[in-house]
């Protein structure tokens, strides 16, 4: 337990090293080269009430988009999801939505017979443009509506 709770740490850093990091580029830069695309990701706040769960799993809480990336490595982790099959998920969706996607799988774990291979299903369909995580997260915000009004 103690040396896939270090696997885990371990694995968490080689994640934040496939992009630069938010705070070292210029955030001027990123208009100029996506005016096409959709907004690459959606509010953390609408993430985190689709996919609370994953919120009891953040040892210091979620506040940013960081504390939500990290918290998504450990989880794959606890999900049984190789650091391969993650870290090819952030290669192709972007570490953002590969985090989210995540989250939308611990939320819905009980009835996902391989987390893993359902990750590497779903980065095949992003790789061949067939896979968007918009219907993915509205899905689970749905689910979660009751629950949500209950408490939000």
């Amino acid at each position: 337990s103690q040396s896939e709770r270090q696997q885990s740490d371990s694995n968490t850093d080689s994640i934040f090293e496939f992009e630069p990091a938010l705070e070292k580029s210029g955030a001027a830069a990123e208009p100029l080269t996506r005016t096409a695309e959709p907004p690459k990701t959606y509010p953390l706040g609408l993430v985190l009430k689709a996919c609370p769960e994953i919120a009891d799993y953040a040892v210091d809480g979620i506040g940013n988009w960081r504390d939500f990336m990290i918290t998504a490595a450990q989880v794959r982790g606890y999900l049984g999801v190789s650091p391969s099959a993650y870290e090819d998920a952030c290669h192709v969706m972007g570490q953002e939505i590969a985090a989210v996607v995540i989250a939308c799988i611990l939320q819905r774990a009980q009835h996902i017979e391989s987390a893993g291979g359902y990750l590497r299903v779903l980065t095949e369909k992003a790789r061949a443009g067939e896979f968007s995580v918009g219907p993915m997260l509205m899905a689970a915000l749905r689910a979660n509506g009751a629950t949500a009004k209950m408490t939000g």
